[in-house]
């Protein structure tokens, strides 16, 4: 296919509208922020404009997660990723590099920090770390692996695999005695407009939106679509295809023969009720994203 055709989704409706609030929440814990710690899977699609907008000046880490999935070839696009972001003070780091990322964060975030004026808060010693990012992009799970590597404390913040974990800003976190740091989580924040559907769908895939809200199925071809595109047919020996293919019926029915995602539905028939056993295409999609986040598909990134 040379193009994806949406069906014209309205991407209004996939957005909670408690993101507004959450974003007025991060404006005021900003007052109190030296620095700013963004999380992302994608470099392009994974960033909210609104954040940009709302949280200024302050000096900006980029940190972009998931790299071992991400497909070495197109790792260029993302090179650029911060440029523009943030304003006297910008910084990216990648997950997967030589130097884990719990490692580079609080040097660098002293550094940037170090290297321009403080305004109110220049007699403070301690940094106070704004996090924040799409949901479900490893915001909380970047604060707990901080506080073990530096503290050698457990768990600080809740976390999980669905968007939507963090619903508030949480108070200081401590995740360093020297130099003395706290991190603030935040709840994952969309922009409140999205008036490309593509965008949204990437997004989705990556799972800052719930599959239920955008639609399991529609997300699996959308990602057929994308898998093809870049050829990265990693899918077609996974289930076992003959070649690739175009359309998401037989690849489903694949997955669900090598999955065994069956459901039990009953029939009415002239004598009688019949139970009868059938593939289960939903669960069929899931599979297949699921199998897309953990990377048994191969190397791939969506911008």
């Amino acid at each position: 296919r040379e193009r994806f055709d949406f069906g014209g989704r309205d991407v209004a409706s996939w957005f909670p509208r408690h993101m507004a609030k959450g974003l007025r929440q991060m404006q005021a814990a900003l007052r109190r922020a030296d620095c700013l710690v963004e999380r992302c899977h994608i470099p392009v699609s994974g960033r909210n404009p609104a954040l940009k907008e709302a949280l200024g000046i302050r000096p900006h880490v980029l940190v972009l997660n998931k790299m071992d999935l991400a497909d070495p070839h197109r790792q260029p696009v993302s090179a650029g990723a911060g440029q523009g972001w943030a304003g006297r003070g910008a910084a990216v780091v990648a997950q997967g590099a030589p130097v884990p990322v719990s490692l580079q964060i609080v040097p660098l975030v002293a550094r940037l920090v170090a290297e321009g004026p403080r305004y109110h808060r220049a007699e403070s010693s301690e940094f106070n770390i704004l996090v924040i990012g799409v949901p479900n992009m490893g915001k909380s799970s970047l604060i707990n692996s901080l506080r073990r590597l530096h503290l050698k404390k457990g768990k600080a913040t809740v976390v999980g695999a669905e968007p939507g974990i963090t619903k508030a800003v949480l108070t200081r976190i401590q995740v360093c005695e020297k130099p003395l740091m706290y991190l603030v989580d935040t709840p994952g924040v969309l922009p409140p407009k999205l008036g490309d559907v593509e965008t949204g769908m990437k997004l989705a895939l990556c799972g800052a939106i719930h599959d239920h809200m955008v639609g399991e199925d529609i997300m699996a071809d959308y990602l057929l679509y994308t898998l093809n595109k870049q050829q990265q047919f990693g899918y077609v020996q996974r289930y076992g295809l003959g070649e690739p293919c175009d359309h998401i019926e037989p690849v489903l029915k694949h997955v669900a023969l090598t999955q065994g995602r069956t459901q039990k539905v009953t029939v009415l028939t002239g004598t009688g009720n019949v139970n009868v056993t059938m593939l289960n295409y939903t669960a069929a999609a899931y599979e297949f994203l699921r199998d897309f986040r953990a990377g048994h598909l191969g190397r791939v990134t969506l911008d």
